[in-house]
């Protein structure tokens, strides 16, 4: 494909999911995500010819002009498109694949001063809400979507939607994800929600204890009062026909 057709191509997938986005005219001057990619093909080109030092002096000035830093090294792909875009970041070793769609603050980072892959690969169709964090060597699968402010820390399967600190899946193949098991959590936390867990469950059991017990109290008690009533029924029939001259006391009964 030549230079025009992709960028022909990068301007109808902004205005396809943007609707915002009113002419070809405004995509290509007001859109800051579409400028950072022209000029990543660019700095790209030259990182890869070893022009290593023109190719970050280019990626700077883009990052100076639209607020969005793609490292040379990356490999973006075809219709990407970085929405607002102010505070992206796209470390050096990350693999964006075709149709993805980023909103403003996402990072795509690694998680220390490990070497080669180190950090994520975005699989074709991914969409990833503002300010959402995937760090280290990750992939998220085809068509899956990030929430807005997630920290992803671990491998999304496609088709999945991801939220939360860190990401959990809370839909996958359209359908609903319940977690029921805390230790699917992958929280720092997450011994102490285990902890709990296991008290919750221990405190669940002696109630359902003591519940069976006071049930047993009740029903001793309710036949207590049970003996009771129908011994003061005897003595109220005793007390009234001793009152006749039929009976005497403990006759007749």
């Amino acid at each position: 494909m030549g230079l025009f057709a992709h960028i022909r191509e990068d301007i109808d997938s902004v205005l396809e999911r943007d609707p915002a986005a009113s002419s070809r005219t405004m995509v290509v001057l007001c859109y800051p995500g579409l400028h950072a990619v022209w000029s990543h093909r660019i700095s790209s080109k030259l990182w890869r010819v070893k022009m290593r030092l023109a190719a970050r002096m280019l990626s700077q000035i883009a990052r100076l002009c639209t607020g969005i830093e793609i490292h040379p090294g990356a490999e973006i792909g075809r219709r990407v498109f970085i929405d607002h875009g102010a505070g992206v970041v796209i470390g050096e070793t990350s693999i964006v694949g075709d149709d993805v769609t980023l909103y403003q603050g996402v990072t795509l980072g690694g998680t220390g001063n490990e070497k080669g892959k180190r950090h994520p690969t975005l699989r074709d169709g991914v969409f990833v809400g503002s300010s959402a964090q995937i760090l280290g060597n990750i992939c998220i699968g085809e068509n899956s979507r990030v929430g807005a402010g997630s920290v992803v820390l671990r491998d999304v399967p496609p088709n999945s939607t991801v939220v939360g600190v860190p990401a959990h899946i809370v839909y996958q193949n359209g359908e609903r994800v319940l977690i029921t098991d805390p230790s699917q959590v992958k929280d720092p936390l997450s011994h102490v929600i285990l902890l709990l867990d296991e008290e919750v469950k221990r405190l669940r059991a002696r109630v359902d204890c003591l519940d069976g017990q006071l049930e047993q109290t009740t029903r001793d008690l309710d036949d207590v009062k049970a003996l009771a009533s129908e011994e003061e029924e005897r003595d109220q029939y005793r007390s009234e026909q001793s009152g006749t001259g039929y009976f005497s006391m403990g006759e007749g009964i």
